[in-house]
């Protein structure tokens, strides 16, 4: 007997326990107009403690009334998604199940059977909409493009089938290929055919935000790959063995923003096909290297190597190596980071870079030149600070400083000679009351330029008076897409906003709808401003368009309780809401809806592929004071943070500004998942088809092993495709890469990584077999599993 009443008052103490929790909170919750719901089930269970304490039986049917009533409001709330349930639904079933214990409210009257039994049906009927819900996810869309058989792939000139000769396999970003031996029937059968490691690690010299983003390129016999430490090192393709290798001796310090290589360009003198347009009337130089690997270095320099044996091209620039600091007024060591490879076309080298952001109003610029091909002569400038772009810097000149840069990918259409650039806002990035209209002209923005002259063609901006980090973050991919007038040339812009705009690559205009949509009101800060509009693409790849406290999250009900109050504090107005010194929140967050991954277009099947994300950051103003000076006591020195979260000083403007994702108490995230999806668009309506959440939690809490249940997780990597009807992508914070079905998005293939994936496939022919590779590197800053793996998968034999 002593044993039942102990186990019944051990119910008392915890329905009581959580009944205050939770009433204290409610009340919380209800003064700043949230749900009533908490305040109510504090109130409940405060009563049922009170009842079985008092050995009632009615408490246990209050209890399953308030189960019963707890997944009615879970559904009115959320619908039937599982992972928003579960928060809702776990601790009150928890406590359900104890109570059904007969020891557990021993001694609570003679119709303790029957009510237990009312209990166990309100816990079985939770569980049943628990289950159902697995199955029916109303964030998933699950439609399919026609079964039909695409055309034969139309062959690109100059580029061999077999090859993936460019960071987006062509300069146009298209990250497809014709190949097809791989294909959605025996994909699941791919095997690991090699494995090449670069001996690399992070070091007490880097940056907090090491990682490899690497997108090999493949070439005939050659693969060129770079590791986190820019070593340029060429592979045999068939079987992953090292060739050469060149070091050019990066000058690495932790303060650097980034340290990174997401690959390297590669140029043949005897290939004039794809550049047809911009060598007419050109006569090829004699040079050094015919073939040449260009390597971007993140200490600010640009290496010509050559492709056949790895030694530098003699003459280019200085004995292959050009000074990208070179006429820029700060050039303190990594304020400019070259972290994505250039354009090459048949004349010129066109390249931007990543400044550091938020840290001053003296930084590099952010302009993109192009040099000569062979001899590393500077050919033309654009500097989007500029009031004349193009114009070159006069003796004791500079380019302008924090002007907006270009640190993604570029994208380059050879037929009318044209680059295709988007660029970042002017940094520091999350205050605006110093720039100028000459300084925001080209900011948040895409922009094409005529690749041999730098001359503009036209710019369609994206984000106006960016104070949210809202760059353009990808490369541009151009596309043919059909419409009622024919086919039209089309250029695809992802933006963090969760636009993708379609815009006819002639002139700029906008092939998909394009509506200036008025912003939530709100003040900005003192001496700044906001637009009163922002432009919004039809396509908009945003999950959720203004977030509600019903949409936070926690692994409990009692964290999902503090981040709606945390929510509610915050100042939120939805999108576009101006920073603030209360905290304001971000969605989409800084990571973007796209980052610089970008989309996969498959033109033969005419369906473009992506893999969106839906994660909330916080961004908080931190006025000048005696701890956060104007500027630093020792003067600035230029050093960086070494990341772009936490707090970023700002030094010249009003406010230093700190940045973190919005996570609950425990470090979970605030809103609900999902966090990362993939998606299928078809190009000839440009709807959405299909709509997939991607990845699990299995790695993000370490030292602690959980079933790898599909929840969709944000990830750092872009998606391929081919003509085997396959979508190959990697990058999520589980180290998986994945195959998944382009018709219906159904997953068809997953394979574990050794460490994180944090970058784009590829895919090639070698010896008459395709391979697809990952570059498993990992992301210091995202959490990830640090290696230096980079894995080739094949069918067997």
């Amino acid at each position: 007997m002593a044993n039942g009443s102990g186990s019944r008052n051990v119910s008392v103490v915890i329905a009581a326990l959580f009944g205050l929790v939770l009433l204290i909170g409610g009340v919380w919750l209800a003064t700043l107009g949230g749900s009533l719901y908490y305040l109510v089930a504090g109130v409940v269970l405060l009563v049922v403690a009170g009842m079985l304490g008092r050995r009632s039986t009615a408490g246990l049917w209050l209890y399953a009334l308030l189960m019963i009533a707890t997944v009615i409001w879970g559904l009115w709330e959320a619908g039937t998604d599982f992972w928003a349930l579960v928060p809702r639904l776990d601790i009150l079933g928890v406590l359900g199940l104890w109570l059904l214990i007969p020891a557990a409210t021993r001694g609570v009257g003679p119709d303790a059977k029957r009510s237990r039994g009312v209990l166990a049906l309100s816990l079985a009927f939770a569980i049943a909409v628990l289950i159902y819900s697995i199955f029916n996810d109303p964030q998933e869309i699950n439609g399919s493009l026609a079964a039909t058989q695409p055309p034969k792939p139309q062959p690109v000139a100059g580029v061999n089938d077999a090859d993936w000769p460019a960071y987006g396999r062509t300069q146009a970003g298209t990250r497809y290929s014709p190949l097809s031996q791989i294909n959605d029937s025996n994909v699941k059968d791919l095997q690991v055919a090699w494995t090449f490691r670069s001996g690399e690690s992070k070091t007490e010299k880097d940056s907090g935000e090491t990682t490899n983003e690497l997108t090999p390129i493949k070439v005939g016999d050659n693969m060129f790959i770079c590791t986190t430490h820019q070593i340029l090192v060429a592979l045999d393709p068939s079987t992953g063995k090292e060739k050469w290798r060149f070091d050019p001796k990066l000058q690495s310090e932790p303060s650097f923003q980034h340290l990174t290589c997401r690959g390297v360009a590669y140029y043949d003198q005897a290939n004039t096909t794809e550049f047809a347009a911009s060598l007419a009337n050109v006569t090829p130089a004699q040079t050094a290297c015919p073939r040449k690997v260009l390597l971007p270095v993140n200490d600010g320099r640009l290496f010509a190597i050559n492709a056949d044996n790895g030694q530098r091209c003699s003459d280019f620039a200085q004995n292959g190596e050009l000074d990208l600091k070179h006429m820029h007024p700060y050039t303190y060591p990594g304020g400019l980071e070259p972290t994505s490879p250039p354009v090459v076309t048949g004349t010129t080298i066109i390249i931007g870079g990543s400044v550091t952001d938020n840290l001053s109003v003296h930084e590099p610029s952010g302009a993109i030149r192009g040099y000569d091909v062979n001899t590393g002569a500077l050919r033309w400038i654009f500097d989007t600070g500029a009031e004349d772009p193009n114009a070159m810097p006069g003796e004791g000149q500079t380019l302008v400083n924090n002007s907006p840069n270009a640190w993604a990918p570029l994208a380059y259409d050879a037929q009318s000679d044209v680059v295709y650039i988007p660029t970042g806002n002017p940094t520091p990035d999350i205050w605006g009351g110093n720039r100028t209209p000459v300084m925001e002209r080209y900011a948040s923005a895409i922009v094409a330029l005529n690749a041999s002259t730098g001359k503009l063609a036209w710019s369609f901006q994206t984000t106006h008076h960016d104070l949210w980090d809202m760059d353009v973050p990808a490369q541009p991919t151009l596309a043919q897409v059909k419409t009622k007038a024919g086919d039209v040339p089309a250029v695809y812009v992802p933006t963090k906003a969760g636009n993708l705009f379609v815009l006819d690559r002639r002139d700029g205009k906008p092939i998909v709808p394009v509506t200036e949509m008025p912003v939530p009101a709100g003040e900005a800060a003192p001496g700044d401003r906001v637009s009163p509009t922002q432009p919004r693409s039809a396509l908009n790849l945003t999950s959720i368009q203004t977030l509600a406290d019903k949409d936070m999250w926690g692994a409990t009900m009692f964290d999902q309780l503090m981040c709606r109050v945390i929510f509610k504090r915050l100042s939120y107005n939805g999108q576009y809401t101006p920073p603030s010194e209360q905290g304001t929140l971000v969605f989409p967050g800084n990571l973007g809806v796209f980052e610089w991954g970008g989309i996969s277009v498959n033109p033969d099947r005419q369906v473009a592929l992506m893999n969106p994300m839906a994660l909330p950051f916080v961004s908080k103003l931190i006025p000048r004071g005696p701890n956060n000076p104007l500027w630093p006591k020792e003067g600035l020195t230029g050093a960086g943070t070494g990341t772009e979260m936490g707090i970023q000083p700002q030094y010249g403007v009003p406010y230093g500004v700190e940045i973190n994702a919005f996570l609950s108490p425990l470090g979970l995230p605030c809103k609900e998942p999902a966090w990362g999806y993939v998606a299928g668009v078809n190009m000839e309506n440009h709807e959405v088809v299909w709509r997939k959440r991607i990845g699990t939690i299995r790695d993000s809490l370490k030292g602690i092993q959980l079933p790898p249940l599909k929840i969709g997780v944000p990830m750092l990597g872009g998606p391929i495709s081919t003509a085997g009807n396959v979508m190959f992508i990697a990058g999520t914070q589980d180290n998986y890469i994945r195959g998944y079905n382009v018709t219906n998005g159904d997953l068809l293939w997953q394979a574990r990584l050794p460490a994180g994936g944090q970058a784009t496939p590829m895919t090639y022919e070698a010896n008459g077999k395709q391979y697809l590779v990952i570059m498993a590197g990992g992301h210091a800053s995202f959490g990830t599993q640090m290696g230096d793996y980079l894995i080739a998968y094949a069918l067997p034999k």
